[in-house]
């Protein structure tokens, strides 16, 4: 199905300059859509279009560094493994993070394309334009694109309409994709099973996490870090904006070097009861946190997305993937900028839905 997708944003847009490296963001924000998982978008994703922009002859930096990037949409887009361990940390609504992802994943992915757009503009050399297409072939791909974006609209339009939960729609989207793939014979019991193993993988590991946050917070609690934490931003007299962007700070040095989730486990206790003595709303935060967390993934020395594309582009240097991720962490940046500055953009579809 992701290929499908990435197909039919190459039959529309693959012909400009650049045109393959926005397929493959677009590919990366629909595949988000359904797994939830950065690392399987980039994997996925890296599989589907790094082949295809080398045979076209697009500079290695733009080609990995957009996959890198365009998968750390995975836990921004809902559904979101990150939102699900912020909501259960913090005691927010799941359904609530999964809509307020929505508008700024979109907007994440327009500044993708954006910086695409201008980097092929400066560089023609970076992304050539692809083949074109007939209508005819657009219109097929774009009929492939249907069955992906069937999926997207049962969950998050049936959580946005209140016909089920978070959890009741990822079985609504699992069993349509099983049954999809049954029917045009592309699920077999080997895949079934394998999927199934990475569900499992993916929940042992999350419980693990949560776990582990079990076992941090009583001694945060005795220890009152959180308090002298709370007390020390306070006497900084930075203000609300102003602590807010010292703490997205903190996320984004601690992002360099730790693992997006466990420094969720670290922090939160800590930082959220500052949050909230701030008037901060929880959901917003929540929403600042993960993008910054997606940071995390392509800055290095960790930068987990990168070394997933080397391990998928063995023959490009890494130096050169995080050369070509540099732009896509700056559009982050000006993406949570704009996020501080416009809550409602978070804040919009999560008001609307419950009131």
């Amino acid at each position: 199905m992701s290929r499908q997708l990435y197909d039919a944003a190459y039959a529309i847009i693959g012909q400009v300059r650049g045109g393959l490296a926005n397929a493959t963001v677009i590919g990366c924000g629909g595949f988000a859509a359904l797994s939830g998982s950065s690392v399987a978008s980039a994997l996925t994703m890296g599989k589907v279009s790094l082949t295809e922009m080398e045979r076209h002859d697009y500079d290695p930096r733009l080609s990995t560094g957009v996959v890198a990037a365009g998968g750390t949409l995975g836990i921004l887009i809902p559904p979101s493994t990150g939102f699900v361990i912020y909501a259960i940390l913090t005691e927010q609504s799941i359904g609530r993070l999964f809509l307020a992802g929505v508008f700024p994943g979109l907007l994440l992915l327009l500044a993708f394309i954006l910086m695409i757009t201008v980097l092929c503009w400066i560089r023609p050399a970076f992304g050539p334009a692809g083949p074109s297409t007939t209508l005819t072939e657009k219109r097929r791909a774009l009929a492939g694109a249907v069955p992906i974006l069937t999926v997207i609209l049962l969950t998050i339009g049936g959580i946005y309409a209140g016909f089920f939960s978070p959890t009741e729609a990822a079985g609504v989207g699992a069993g349509f994709v099983i049954l999809y793939g049954i029917i045009i014979g592309r699920m077999t019991f080997a895949s079934f099973w394998a999927a199934a193993k990475d569900s499992i993988v993916t929940t042992a590991t999350v419980m693990l996490i949560l776990i582990a946050a079990h076992m941090i917070n009583p001694f945060l609690g005795l220890s009152h870090v959180p308090t002298a934490v709370g007390e020390f931003l306070a006497a900084l007299n930075l203000g609300v904006i102003g602590t807010l962007v010292a703490i997205l700070f903190v996320y984004m040095v601690l992002g360099c070097f730790l693992e997006g989730f466990a420094m969720l486990v670290l922090t939160l206790p800590i930082f959220f009861p500052v949050i909230l003595q701030l008037g901060i709303d929880p959901i917003w935060f929540g929403v600042l946190v993960v993008l910054t967390l997606e940071m995390g993934l392509i800055s290095p020395p960790v930068g987990i997305n990168v070394f997933i594309v080397k391990s998928v582009a063995p023959n490009v240097p890494l130096g050169q993937i995080f050369r070509g991720v540099l732009p896509f962490w700056f559009a982050m940046i000006v993406t949570l900028s704009i996020l501080i500055a416009f809550p409602q953009i978070s804040l919009l579809l999560p008001d609307t839905m419950f009131n």
